[in-house]
């Protein structure tokens, strides 16, 4: 099968003939038929985050079950999935007091387990144990979740972690309620379904946040009701201007000024809530002062998501016509121009 190959972080992709096992127990293997970029991979590309090289990237992917292994009993061959990057065991603590995304047993191959796809002879990792840029995964059950008939394959692709972990920041870990005030700090993929999220939850003002205006116009229209051009104004002083400080602050960038924006805004007794993921060298400082106001900050792993409960339902929001989920898809490309699409993603696009 084709794939691309990530041989060294700050090098393009390299997309190349490998081999891949047939699925072993509890393994599934998947044809791939859309897989979204995210800025996780992108942050392995520019080696922020680090990772073992070879590897196939990509987590957030969407295809047809080809074969399943011995004792998998969730999905069968035909069947449409999704992946989730954060597999569960369903026995832990974690996954017993229903937070399956702090999994501390999770049923992947260990990191010195041999690999199940190969270049040339060599061993080749894949990211989140799911390398969704290639034309099939070989993926544990537990990092699948079955999606409608009804559902688009491309747009399908992105619930397994845009659309997920930016409703489930709203929904489970931050838990905005009716009327709350929400400021969305970064309106990329993540931060639109924030915005979505916090509407589906009632909030009485969400407040969208970014450099780009095009992007500020998209959070318009998935239900933002103020937007602030942080290349043009403080945004700490225009949220404080438009509400004197919000119940919740939403951090979907991934960097220290933001994180320290997003607790400036904060009105007595808010909450901070951590989305994007920051290069491992990110830091931030806390006033511990405008801690004492009862204000928390915290963060969000996917979501919180509970991958099989909250993918499903998403989609039937999405079917239904509660959400928005087409316009999120800026373009569509061919696994041959992954490099442009990162390009793209780097200039903001």
């Amino acid at each position: 099968m084709r794939a691309a190959i990530m041989h060294e972080s700050g090098s393009p992709l390299v997309i190349e003939e490998v081999e891949i096992d047939a699925p072993g127990p509890g393994e599934v293997l998947v044809r791939v038929q859309a897989s979204g970029l995210c800025h996780s991979d992108l942050h392995v590309l520019q080696g922020k985050l680090s990772n073992p090289v070879p590897v196939i990237l990509g987590h957030e992917a969407a295809g047809v079950v080809e074969a399943v292994g011995e004792g998998v009993d969730y999905v069968s061959p035909g069947d449409r999935v999704v992946t989730f990057p954060l597999p569960f065991c369903g026995e832990c603590n974690e996954c017993m007091l229903g937070r399956p995304n702090l999994c501390s047993d999770k049923p992947n191959r260990a990191p010195e387990d041999a690999a199940r796809v190969r270049l040339r002879g060599q061993d080749v990792g894949t990211y989140s144990f799911v390398g969704g840029f290639a034309e099939k995964m070989l993926v544990h059950e537990r990092s699948l979740v079955r999606i409608p008939d009804e559902m688009p394959i491309d747009v399908a692709a992105l619930l397994g972690c845009g659309v997920v972990t930016g409703f489930g920041a709203v929904a489970n870990t931050a838990k905005v309620r009716p009327g709350e005030t929400v400021a969305v700090i970064g309106c990329g993929g993540v931060g639109l379904n924030v915005i979505q999220g916090a509407r589906l939850a009632g909030a009485g003002r969400i407040i969208a946040i970014d450099r780009v205006a095009s992007k500020l116009d998209h959070a318009r229209k998935m239900g933002a009701t103020d937007v602030i051009d942080a290349s043009l104004v403080d945004p700490v002083a225009a949220v404080q201007e438009l509400c004197g400080g919000v119940d919740h602050a939403l951090e979907v960038v991934g960097l220290s000024q933001t994180f320290e924006q997003g607790l400036a805004m904060l009105g007595a007794g808010g909450t901070l809530t951590l989305v994007g993921a920051p290069p491992e060298t990110a830091s931030g400082s806390v006033h511990l002062l405008s801690l004492l106001w009862e204000r928390r900050v915290q963060g969000s792993l996917m979501g919180s998501a509970r991958s099989r409960v909250d993918i499903p339902r998403l989609a039937q929001h999405y079917l239904i016509g509660n959400i928005e989920l087409d316009s999120l898809v800026s373009r569509r490309i061919t696994l041959d121009e992954i490099n442009e699409g990162f390009e793209a993603m780097l200039n903001g696009e």
